[in-house]
């Protein structure tokens, strides 16, 4: 806020001469300097409590939004409630002489001298701001606000939690999911192997419990904000803070997640389903958008409609996202009309879709809440998890972990409440197998499993301590001996698929291994009259034998 100095003078002459024509002045002369001084002596002795209580009702609730918002309002959000004030030049004001018929109750205000106009610098950049004049301002009663000494006992006051109407809870819900640690453990081994890579992510989905593009988008995200990756020129490698995190309880593990969630970079709203965000000359803060839901849910375990803390937000912080009021500058398409949305009228279709995806999306996913139907409409509830951590009470550290077991056909299977640093571990010496919904993580020992491990310098004595160690068992006498004998021979026996290629004549199978165009597709020879093609190679192999005038009897 500015002074009423200040304030006056960023008017035209004639706009101060109608201010005082209202306050009975005549300020006729051309010294604007003069003009100000004496008009800001008048407007200082106002009583504005008093000539707030003479204004008609539209007018006096403009002062009084302003007065609860510390003085200032952003033009955009001001104008949306209390309507704009048209701005002209001299000769325009003049000629059309607004002060006389002025189209909102701002406008009204601005010829009073009570309501001024000027730039902010703030926490979110340079905002324009509608504004009371300090004096002004000042003469409203204000909040009281306790002062509190550094050697004063003072409990904490729990904030006001969001009063809305719960809803009955419903007989079929989805349940509670809490698998994102377990995904951020298989996200962890993979990079552990060096094959995870920013550009080819897909294959880290069949590992994941929930493939989803943007869950598995999030939770790298988090990994990367929690320090557990790290970007290398080999790939993405996990870090020691990945260590221990993966030693902590599933609980303390959620709650680093939800942690990093609330203050990492990830932008929801570039997520959010429906939305196309597009352009590079406008930028949103997703930490506030995030902080205005996280702030306006109920702290208990109740049952809501997500339209409900839709609407609440709607209503008490609708420019959470957007400080400036200014809702035409963004560039998002909705993806069913391929228009741009655009205007506070389009509220609902941006920032509502963005509230109601942070509650079934990262909240869901991140085990903070349950979805269901309720009456027709989508609900949720928090869960205890939720609560505790909106009420900064500490995440349990206790944890039962089963042990993992290790079977004579070298699969070694992790249960879900297993160790989760053990099966981190288990992926460095055995191959993953595909997750499946509700049933344990498999990992098989393999030659090349075990070569991938020594490359890692783990020997095989360490991998026997190991299994020993996970599976509070003895190791299978099989599995035993394969895993020593590998480490005295190496690999001695291969399985693999391929296509087996048979000839009637040796000759042919000559002609075909030294002509340029099929010389490459052919593998290694079982005899005389057969030799092994790689299975991707047999199509290209029967179009070349082709073009050389042979016909290919094909049976695959």
């Amino acid at each position: 806020m500015r002074p009423l100095t200040q304030a006056l003078h960023d008017h035209e002459l004639i706009v101060l001469r109608v201010i005082g024509e209202w306050w009975e002045m005549d300020l006729t002369g051309t010294d604007k300097n003069a003009s100000v001084k004496s008009l800001a002596a008048t407007l200082e002795r106002l009583d504005m409590v008093q000539e707030r209580s003479f204004l008609p009702p539209e007018e006096a609730a403009a002062i009084d939004d302003l007065v609860a918002s510390n003085g200032r309002i952003p033009v955009a959000t001001f104008e949306r409630t209390h309507g704009a004030v048209r701005m002209m030049g001299p000769g325009k004001l003049e000629r059309e002489e607004p002060w006389f018929d002025p189209v909102s109750p701002a406008e009204a205000l601005w010829y009073r001298g009570m309501l001024h106009r000027g730039f902010d610098e703030t926490g979110e950049g340079v905002i324009e701001f509608y504004y009371l004049p300090v004096e002004l301002f000042q003469q409203f009663p204000q909040p009281e606000v306790a002062e509190i000494t550094d050697d004063e006992d003072v409990e904490a006051v729990p904030e006001e939690t969001t009063q809305m109407e719960s809803v009955a809870e419903p007989k079929v819900r989805n349940t509670a999911v809490i698998d994102a640690v377990d995904d951020v453990t298989a996200i962890l081994a993979m990079a552990q192997l060096g094959t995870l890579h920013a550009d080819r992510l897909d294959e880290v989905n069949q590992l994941l419990l929930n493939p989803d593009p943007e869950r598995r988008s999030l939770l790298l995200n988090l990994a990367h904000g929690m320090e557990m990756l790290r970007e290398t020129d080999a790939g993405i490698r996990p870090t020691r803070t990945a260590v221990s995190w993966l030693q902590q309880s599933r609980e303390m593990q959620l709650r680093g997640l939800a942690d990093a969630w609330s203050s990492c970079g990830w932008n929801d709203l570039c997520h959010t389903p429906e939305l196309q965000c597009e352009g590079e000359n406008w930028s949103n803060d997703p930490i506030a958008a995030r902080t205005a839901l996280l702030e306006a849910l109920p702290q208990d375990n109740n049952w809501y409609y997500i339209a409900d803390v839709v609407n609440h937000i709607k209503e008490n912080n609708a420019d959470f996202q957007r400080p400036d009021g200014n809702y035409d500058t963004w560039y998002i398409r909705d993806v069913h009309t391929d228009a741009y949305v655009k205007g506070f009228e389009n509220w609902n279709k941006i920032e509502g879709r963005l509230l109601a995806f942070m509650i079934q999306g990262p909240l869901v996913w991140l085990g903070l809440a349950v979805t269901a139907v309720v009456t027709n409409k989508p609900a949720f509830q928090l869960t205890d998890r939720c609560v505790a951590w909106l009420k900064n009470e500490p995440a349990s550290s206790e944890d039962v972990r089963v042990p993992l077991v290790l079977q004579p056909d070298g699969t070694l299977i992790v249960p879900h409440n297993g160790d989760r640093y053990q099966r981190f571990q288990g992926a460095r010496i055995c191959e993953p197998l595909p997750a499946e919904l509700g049933k344990p993580f498999r990992y098989q020992l393999t030659p090349q499993s075990l070569a991938v491990a020594g490359e890692q310098g783990i020997a095989p004595d360490r991998i026997l301590q190991f299994l020993e160690a996970a599976t509070g068992r003895p190791i299978p006498a099989g599995v035993k001996r394969g895993i020593m004998r590998w480490g005295e021979r190496g690999v001695e026996a291969r399985l693999e698929t391929a296509v087996i290629l048979r000839v009637r004549d040796a000759a042919i199978l000559d002609t075909l291994r030294n002509n340029p165009k099929t010389r490459d597709y052919i593998g290694e020879s079982l005899g005389d009259l057969s030799a092994t093609v790689r299975l991707e190679d047999w199509q290209p192999l029967r179009d070349a034998v082709t073009q050389l005038g042979l016909l290919l009897d094909t049976n695959i």
